[in-house]
């Protein structure tokens, strides 16, 4: 049965994320395990040409030729990746960023939270001022932005970023900000308009900083993952 589209984008993305080092000599049976799933995938993409150019370039991995063969095993995964995003349905893949890529992450995230017409609430247990320095423009103005984290491991500089917001926008850019009792918080979210569900890989302090991230629409949890985060932020402790 062919995979659809909107999975097999996912699951490219996820395999580029573990990409291991090809040039290893002998191969280890971890990279064996990573080559299987890539070739599957590469055929499930279906241009047949790729799919003979990866077997070939994978039995030159134990030979003096391997840096070459590695660079050509990844770009074919790459293209296969590019092709299953073409064809995903728009929207409904998000976005997977390359690591370092801080522009592609800026703009990904703010796609989506442009989209709000009422109320952003953000989930990130490790949130730090990077929600609001780097993101809270992107919500646009009369829109409540709620920011939830965990009182445990979030950064000390959250509260006063917050503060230092609301002082400075009032209700222009309104602002609450909440913390959740430790270990409550089990994702990494954005909630548009009660609505929506974005689940992030990473939190918004290193979103591709030092891997690969990526934003996917969760249109199957969404409701039940809307109505969990809800009841949280109900009893979580009011910061602003």
């Amino acid at each position: 049965m062919a995979t659809d589209p909107e999975t097999l984008y996912r699951q490219l993305g996820r395999l580029i994320e573990t990409m291991p080092d090809l040039t290893q000599a002998p191969v280890p049976a971890e990279v064996h395990h990573w080559i299987a799933r890539a070739y599957a995938l590469v055929v499930e993409v279906g241009n047949s040409t790729d799919s003979i150019f990866f077997t070939v370039n994978v039995n030159n991995l134990d030979t003096p030729t391997r840096h070459n063969a590695a660079h050509q095993i990844t770009a074919i995964v790459y293209r296969a990746f590019a092709l299953a995003e073409m064809r995903a349905p728009a929207g409904a893949g998000g976005a997977f960023i390359p690591v370092g890529n801080s522009f592609d992450a800026f703009a990904a995230l703010s796609k989506v939270l442009q989209t709000a017409t009422k109320d952003v609430l953000i989930i990130d247990p490790y949130m730090d001022e990077t929600a609001l320095t780097e993101f809270g423009s992107a919500v646009p103005e009369n829109v409540c932005l709620r920011l939830m984290a965990d009182q445990a491991s979030c950064k000390p500089t959250l509260q006063p970023a917050a503060m230092k917001w609301a002082q400075q926008y009032g209700t222009t850019r309104p602002l609450l900000v909440r913390l959740a009792p430790q270990k409550m918080l089990h994702d990494r979210a954005i909630f548009i308009d009660r609505t929506t569900a974005w689940t992030l890989t990473q939190s918004l302090k290193d979103f591709a900083t030092r891997s690969p991230a990526e934003i996917v629409r969760a249109d199957d949890t969404a409701a039940l993952k809307i109505a969990a985060y809800e009841s949280v932020w109900a009893s979580a402790q009011v910061i602003i």
